[in-house]
């Protein structure tokens, strides 16, 4: 869906595959578990492309849904479906999350068999969006989540959701690099592509 990233890149990896500067983007590198609440490194195309720390969980701050309540969970995955019709997503800014892979689980209760998915090779890139949020205080929090959309027949097996990934030529256009319909890259990933393995 995702609840559970790994990296095995590092920053500088992450910059060289992305065409991105580093900048100060010293949190976020490799892990074999990142859960929602941590910092993760994110690709940023405002004012240049760019790597930018942030918080896996985006705290919608001052938003509201389609009956005018506040939304108040924090989100770690945005439906594809839904990400450009509802209120509660309307302006956030655009971003990828690169990673090596992610997490899921089958099975029942205290007997779930942990399967890894990975790409070809290489990093993933992940459509995701942020937010940012300033405290009274001063200090400035982003936060991101993760895009998602139907499974291809890789993932079907192990989940009934799969990130939106981003193949290479997809990039500026998520990112707001060029003009078009960031819409139609929300799509599953095409088949064939992507392992999954019992971890």
């Amino acid at each position: 869906m995702p609840g559970r990233i790994f990296l095995t890149a590092t920053i500088a990896e992450i910059a060289a595959t992305f065409g991105a500067e580093a900048g100060s983007a010293t949190e976020g590198g490799a892990r074999l578990d990142v859960a929602p609440g941590e910092t993760v490194t994110a690709v940023v195309g405002e004012e240049g492309r760019r790597l930018v720390a942030m918080r896996w969980g985006m705290i919608p701050m001052g938003r509201r849904n389609a009956r005018g309540r506040p939304v108040l969970e924090t989100i770690i995955n945005a439906r594809a479906e839904t990400l450009f019709a509802k209120s509660a997503f309307a302006d956030l800014r655009r971003c990828i999350l690169p990673v090596s892979g992610w997490y899921e689980w089958t099975g029942a209760a205290r007997r779930k068999t942990r399967w890894a998915i990975t790409g070809e090779a290489g990093l993933l890139a992940f459509a995701a969006v942020w937010d940012l949020w300033t405290a009274p205080g001063g200090a400035v929090l982003r936060s991101l989540a993760t895009v998602t959309t139907e499974p291809n027949a890789d993932v079907a097996a192990v989940h009934h959701r799969m990130p939106a990934i981003l193949e290479p030529a997809d990039w500026p256009l998520w990112l707001g690099e060029a003009d078009g319909d960031a819409g139609a890259l929300l799509r599953p990933f095409p088949q064939g592509r992507l392992r999954v393995e019992q971890v």
